[in-house]
């Protein structure tokens, strides 16, 4: 059976973006819906080569002209014909797009793009993990680093070094989470989806208190 993966957005009105049934591309979101056009852009709004990570532009006939009494945002999302999703995304070289996270969710580190949904994924491969969510915290040089929290399935013992070789196996050096934190539950707001402000707050925190004191030898 295909599993047909796609997007829509309130703010289009109906799916832009879609899987076809035979044409399935596992791990992607398809290609555009007839009526809909795409683009891929950068932080300064400028296009980025094939392959390249950026935030998803989508225009449509079905789109809305903007937000109700909501200026600033209207502004950020309705650009022109084109509305903003803050989704990235990249597109293969057959015109398929794959989602790497929401735009205000993605890791910048050592100049490259992380997703944190590619080393959830690789945490979440390991037997001994329920639930993983990966954000970004500040080092000592206000660099982002990949922090992993994580929730362990019941009954099963695994720490903190097993997870990082098992990471180290899978994932770029750059990717590898620099800590990771075992906890019982996530942070959540009244809707139950995962607070990740406060995770990076924490996640700066723990960098911080993993640098050795200043004048310390090791």
């Amino acid at each position: 059976m295909d599993i047909l993966d796609g997007i829509g957005m309130t703010e289009m009105l109906h799916i832009f973006l879609s899987n076809r049934e035979g044409q399935v591309r596992p791990g992607s979101t398809g290609v555009a819906v007839p009526g809909y056009e795409l683009k891929i852009l950068d932080d300064v709004g400028g296009p980025v080569p094939a392959g390249t990570p950026g935030t998803l532009y989508v225009r449509g006939a079905s789109a809305a002209t903007s937000y109700w009494s909501r200026y600033e945002a209207s502004r950020q999302v309705f650009q022109g014909e084109w509305l903003r999703t803050g989704d990235t995304y990249v597109q293969d070289p057959d015109g398929y797009y794959i989602c790497l996270g929401r735009t205000g969710d993605m890791l910048k580190v050592s100049g490259m793009w992380v997703s944190p949904a590619e080393v959830e994924g690789r945490l979440l491969a390991h037997q001994a993990i329920a639930q993983a969510v990966v954000v970004a915290g500040l080092d000592g040089d206000g660099l982002e680093k990949p922090v992993a929290y994580v929730i362990a399935q019941p009954g099963n013992a695994v720490t903190e070094a097993e997870l990082t070789e098992f990471c180290r196996a899978g994932l770029p050096t750059y990717k590898r989470p620099r800590r990771i934190v075992f906890t019982d539950a996530y942070p959540t707001t009244a809707t139950g989806k995962i607070r990740r402000v406060e995770l990076r707050q924490m996640a700066t925190a723990t960098l911080a208190a993993s640098q050795p004191a200043a004048g310390a030898t090791t």
